[in-house]
């Protein structure tokens, strides 16, 4: 059980209906995020201590930097869309929480953010190697603690890319665009967050006209009624299949009476 205070107590939150003020409030309030700045400040204090050289500290952040996008594009098209997650009772609750829940409702903040006990061992595994391997246990920490605030950054970005606003930069206005593609579009493709160099080398990179007829598994990622009679323990965790619109399931999450933060749910 998660301890929830301030902005996430008893409450549940919709990107599609928040103002970017409140999305900073409640994302520096949510304990993931306060989990990964407290490591990344962790890991830059024994970063200093034990640097021999400041040079190839640097150089351990910045290949940390240029490898980031790669490995989180490796972990989302190959782990997060897996098939093989949801056809095992060991992997199938892991992968409800960390990807399957996040596109049934793709605006819902809470579930929005990667799950601590999966996103803090993959990130040290994914950079301290690499910093060991350039300037010893010193830029080990020093890529850490860069990845930590890359994670920070990659989540408020993803977090911008689902909230109620039109940004008016093209950059984040064009990044914005082809997320929701991979949302509401179709879910093979356009995998990056802030970085889609990696679709592009992959062949995964599209555009809306490229692809004329919209996915059927956008929502479910493939977890049919089929795959639930086979593999049923998402389904048993989810309380049965819902394969119904984000939009449809809201206005029925609204008449439930749930607590939410706002009070227009069927947009």
């Amino acid at each position: 059980m998660i301890f929830k205070i301030g902005f996430w107590k008893d409450k549940s939150h919709f990107l599609d209906k928040m103002t970017l003020g409140g999305l900073v409030k409640a994302f520096f309030q949510y304990y993931s995020i306060q989990a990964y700045l407290l490591v990344a400040a962790i890991s830059t204090y024994f970063a200093l201590q034990e640097i021999i050289s400041y040079n190839l500290a640097w150089l351990s952040i910045g290949v940390a930097i240029i490898l980031y996008p790669l490995i989180w594009y490796i972990i989302h098209r190959w782990i997060l869309h897996s098939q093989w997650m949801y056809k095992s009772s060991l992997t199938a609750k892991v992968w409800k929480r960390i990807h399957y829940d996040h596109h049934q409702d793709p605006h819902r903040l809470e579930i929005l953010f990667g799950a601590l006990y999966n996103t803090l061992p993959t990130i040290v595994i994914a950079t301290f190697p690499i910093g060991y391997y350039i300037e010893g246990i010193g830029g080990g920490f020093a890529a850490v603690a860069a990845g930590m605030i890359l994670t920070c950054i990659n989540e408020f970005m993803h977090c911008i890319q689902h909230l109620n606003f039109k940004p008016k930069n093209t950059w984040l206005k064009r990044r914005k665009e082809l997320h929701m593609m991979h949302h509401f579009h179709d879910e093979d493709g356009n995998f990056g967050i802030t970085n889609f160099i990696w679709d592009k080398l992959f062949g995964t990179y599209y555009e809306r006209g490229d692809r004329k007829d919209k996915s059927a598994k956008v929502f479910n990622l493939g977890y049919t009624e089929e795959m639930a009679a086979a593999y049923p323990w998402v389904s048993d965790l989810s309380g049965g299949l819902d394969n119904r619109s984000p939009r449809e399931r809201r206005k029925d999450y609204k008449k439930s009476g749930a607590d939410v933060n706002d009070k227009g749910l069927e947009g």
